[in-house]
């Protein structure tokens, strides 16, 4: 437990110094944005490989893609909602689509230590923990250029944070004694909703701020996750 912990705060905390990047030391758009398309490049095979692979393997193709469709259609849904009501560049906007994405992805990392030793997830954690810095840097950058304060910026994403690392222990403890068929199908839902946040949300900012480079920095992300996984 004590690991778990450790990889838990490691990642999340990694929302926290990409805030305070974002608000006090922003970066060029070209970098920000060859650095988001790196981190999704390392997720979107992460994801594969960490939790919709084992899954397959453990369980079946149909409750596996089950999973995956189910994700992404609510991500996708919540997430139009979000855009439509809310509006992406307002703080709570912001603070429902951090949350929206950062849970699935913190949820799978809870469920994939279940009877893991760290190693073993540190192709998901590594992906996350790269994609949570920019992602967290250009969201704080958002909120700066949309008049909030640097402190209740930073408070929101640790509070964020916060959240996150909650859902991802209660992940692990609370799911601990699913059958494989159950683990199977929320590591799935997870993935696939990981999956539509790439698509609507990482890799076109990525695009947006560095289109020339985005498809190098997307590839050199997925070599790097295949390294980590070669590691674990």
């Amino acid at each position: 437990m004590t690991m778990t912990l450790i990889v838990v705060l490691v990642v999340s905390g990694a929302l926290v110094l990409g805030a305070i990047w974002g608000l006090y030391w922003p970066l060029p758009d070209k970098v920000q944005g060859f650095l988001v398309a790196l981190a999704g490049g390392a997720l979107l095979l992460s994801v594969v490989t960490e939790l919709i692979e084992p899954s397959m393997e453990r369980s079946t193709l149909l409750v596996s893609s089950l999973g995956v469709a189910l994700g992404a259609i609510v991500f996708s849904g919540v997430d139009y909602l979000i855009d439509e009501h809310w509006g992406p560049s307002k703080g709570g906007g912001l603070l429902a689509a951090i949350t929206l994405d950062g849970i699935p992805e913190n949820l799978a990392l809870g469920v994939a230590l279940i009877g893991a030793t760290p190693i073993e997830v540190a192709a998901l954690a590594g992906s996350i923990l790269l994609s949570n810095l920019p992602e967290a840097a250009g969201g704080a950058r958002q909120m700066r250029e949309s008049g909030i304060a640097h402190r209740q910026a930073l408070m929101l994403w640790v509070g964020t944070a916060a959240l996150l690392s909650a859902a991802a222990i209660a992940g692990n403890l609370l799911l601990g004694g699913a059958d494989q068929h159950q683990l199977a199908f929320i590591r799935c839902v997870a993935a696939g909703a990981v999956v539509a946040s790439l698509a609507t949300e990482v890799f076109p900012e990525a695009f947006r701020e560095d289109h020339h480079w985005a498809g190098v920095a997307t590839m050199l992300g997925l070599l790097m996750a295949l390294g980590l996984g070669e590691l674990a």
